[in-house]
């Protein structure tokens, strides 16, 4: 099909950030398992990606890579599922869903990895320090319901994804009144729960 839609993924990865987007779209896509290992690196699928790492997809001719990327792409794909505010509204949505992958993600990682900059190398790191981006992200969840406004956007789903996941799979997120509220006006949504179902379900490697 011209323009189908392959989903590249594990069900213990990432990818069920991208699940989740799917299943708020609600376009129908084929899902394709990939175990680590020799089949990440293999090179019918380092042609799709050539870190060897999922998510991605493939939409017709178009592959997308990176999470926060696709989330983006998907939401602009199918503007029916209004998950992008208008363009010219478009600053905070942009903002905040880079601002997860970037310092966000850099910042958690490190708290994993028991890393952090020094006070003069803070200048040289991208995410200065977890205390500042941490803070950064508190403030503005303060403002409104949701990351980039008072609606439900893909940003939601990204941060959200990052904030449940630093509060309850890691510990690496304090769990701040603001985080715990945001994330209990996400938990519920259909098709977040669709998307956990199906990747708790998922156990073998074969395309569905």
């Amino acid at each position: 099909m011209a323009n189908e839609l392959v989903f590249y993924t594990n069900p213990m990865s990432r990818g069920r950030i991208v699940r989740w987007m799917l299943e708020e779209v609600g376009a129908p896509y084929r899902t394709h398992i990939l175990q680590y290992g020799p089949e990440m690196k293999s090179a019918d699928y380092l042609a799709v990606n050539p870190m060897g790492k999922v998510p991605a997809i493939r939409h017709g001719d178009v592959v997308v890579t990176e999470c926060a990327a696709i989330c983006a792409y998907l939401a602009d794909a199918f503007p029916e599922a209004c998950l992008a505010p208008p363009a010219n509204a478009r600053g905070p949505y942009y903002r905040w869903l880079f601002f997860a992958a970037g310092p966000f993600e850099a910042a958690t990682t490190d708290r994993m990895l028991h890393a952090a900059p020094t006070t003069e190398q803070e200048q040289m790191v991208g995410y200065g320090n977890a205390q500042t981006v941490v803070g950064a992200l508190a403030q503005a969840l303060e403002k409104s319901h949701y990351v980039a406004g008072e609606r439900f956007s893909a940003a939601d789903i990204y941060v959200g994804s990052h904030i449940q996941w630093g509060m309850d799979m890691t510990g690496m997120l304090e769990r701040l009144p603001v985080f715990v509220d945001y994330w209990e006006r996400l938990r519920n949504r259909q098709a977040y729960l669709r998307a956990q179902e199906i990747d708790d379900a998922m156990t073998g490697g074969s395309d569905a």
